[in-house]
């Protein structure tokens, strides 16, 4: 097996995460549209994990071409079974890889209606195998989205193309219908309901579009809807990247689902394009075993980590949708409240960029009318928040119950103690370029100042209870890393530290933690 990169970091740093033994674990790779890479990412996720000694089975389900066994070197595909209601072991076949077989179904052969089970899915807990990795076809047919809807990990691959993102993003709402429909399969009542709703909206709604006409007409079926939609966790896979918009498309995917359909898309990597990939196809070969050292290889295997650490853990991933879209001017920037006039400048140059005419990531979310729309905010955030006077008056009016518990001015703090003092300069000569902040060491850096946490959570409106966390290491009780970089980068703001080098030590210390928990690194 090829050397190994971590989680995050730089692609030479060498490490393995092995999957428990005893489980089993369904892995769904769709996305809607055809030509993404699917398969390319389907063939080498099942490699990888057959590396590792475990028993795959990788099930080629593109009911339009399966063509899986061509990647893998095999002469022709498996027969697929008839019926998957059939008590006969279904046929596999052996790969050139140790502990890899190859099945091959039809999913849409025998597609029930949302009134009906899936024949398949059921058909799915009876196959043997330690990971069962699906390679969905593309569309939205029943048979396919209650494939993905099976899964332990269901995983998007689009690529930076218009008409890829708009099918992602149909694959999402449609995702979302289906599994609405089957959680009414009992209520026709209330199914024939949200059809007759559905009829009057554009096809293939936002889902929050479709929960705000459901809360005016039936506020119970709007809570059903809602509690749905909060139970879909798609990843997203960007493939085929050449630029660095390229890179950033999946942040920016992730954070537009979660504003306007309401689904907690999280993306997990991106493959550059590579002529590697065109090769090793033309050798019949996966990528992982053909070119194990090129770069599209490497960032596989760090998606491929990724999926192994979300198998370590079935917890739901705590969600939930915001239906009312009632957005700060800081959410409108994506800042928090203690952000400088530098941050907000910066913020206020990314989302200009973002909400600009022809933006990749919105394709078919919004139209030109609620694009200039957004503009709009985005230029009133940027004045009002730029504006001391202007800002403070918008404080107040929004958060009206957390300005009289605001923290005084530090000129206003009593003076440092000639221990303190002291402690200061021993820290001057401690942090050098290469110093590595742990929590401990913020926590020695903050008491150096006289800084309490109340006060750090005054200025930067993070919660006692992350502040606490990030301070002990308390890494699983700390959000996404996401969040906790925007919450180091303030913190180290405060101190009067270099907040990119604050970043990248304090991260690579809870990756590695995580790491070693056993826990998802998002």
């Amino acid at each position: 097996m090829s050397e190994l990169t971590p989680l995050d970091g730089p692609l030479s740093t060498p490490v393995v995460m092995v999957p428990p033994r005893g489980g089993r674990f369904l892995i769904a790779i769709g996305g809607g549209r055809g030509g993404v890479g699917k398969s390319l990412l389907t063939v080498n996720l099942a490699v990888y994990l057959a590396q590792l000694g475990r028993n795959v089975l990788v099930i080629d389900a593109d009911g339009t071409g399966a063509n899986l066994h061509s990647t893998l070197g095999l002469s022709s595909p498996p027969v697929p079974p008839r019926d998957p209601r059939s008590a006969a072991r279904p046929p596999t076949l052996e790969t050139s890889v140790p502990g890899l077989r190859l099945l091959t179904i039809t999913p849409d052969a025998a597609a029930p209606r949302a009134s009906k089970r899936s024949w398949w899915a059921e058909f799915l807990r009876g196959v043997e195998g330690d990971f069962i990795v699906l390679d969905l076809g593309p569309g939205v047919s029943s048979g396919t989205l209650d494939l993905f809807l099976s899964a332990d990990v269901g995983l998007c691959v689009t690529t930076p193309e218009p008409p890829a993102i708009e099918a992602t993003y149909v694959f999402l709402r449609a995702l979302f219908l289906r599994r609405l429909r089957k959680a009414l399969m009992r209520e026709r009542f209330k199914l024939k309901i949200v059809e007759r709703l559905m009829s009057e909206l554009p096809p293939w709604p936002l889902p929050l579009d479709l929960i705000r006409v459901l809360e005016r007409s039936d506020p119970s079926l709007a809570q059903l809807a809602l509690g749905e939609l909060a139970r879909l966790s798609p990843r997203l896979v960007v493939n085929g990247t050449r630029v660095r918009t390229d890179n950033d498309l999946g942040i920016t995917m992730q954070a537009m689902s979660d504003r306007y359909l309401g689904v907690d898309l999280d993306y997990i990597g991106h493959i550059e394009h590579d002529d590697a990939v065109w090769l090793t196809v033309r050798r019949r070969r996966p990528l992982l075993i053909d070119s194990p050292t090129s770069k599209s290889a490497r960032l596989i295997e760090r998606i491929a980590r990724r999926v192994v650490a979300l198998t370590t853990t079935r917890e739901p991933r705590a969600y939930e949708p915001r239906v009312d879209r009632r957005y700060t001017l800081y959410d409108v920037l994506g800042i928090s409240r203690g952000a400088s006039d530098e941050d907000v400048r910066r913020a206020y140059k990314r989302q200009r960029e973002l909400f600009a005419p022809g933006s990749l990531p919105l394709i078919s979310i919004l139209d030109e009318g609620q694009i200039q729309a957004e503009q709009a905010r985005i230029e009133e955030a940027h004045d009002t928040l730029l504006d001391p006077n202007r800002r403070r008056a918008y404080d107040l009016s929004v958060f009206p119950e957390t300005e009289a518990g605001e923290a005084p001015p530090l000129s206003l703090r009593k003076p440092l103690s000639a221990e303190q003092l002291q402690l200061q300069a021993e820290l001057a000569r401690e942090i050098q370029l290469t110093t590595e902040f742990s929590g401990a060491f913020l926590r020695k850096i903050r008491e150096s100042q006289g800084i309490e946490l109340p006060e750090i959570a005054a200025r930067t409106k993070i919660s006692l209870a992350h502040l606490s966390a990030i301070e002990e290491e308390r890494y699983t009780d700390l959000p996404a890393v996401v969040y906790v970089r925007g919450f180091v980068r303030e913190i180290a703001k405060l101190l009067k530290l270099d907040p990119a080098q604050v970043d990248r030590t304090y991260l690579k210390r809870l990756r590695e933690g995580l790491a070693a928990l056993g826990r998802p690194v998002g």
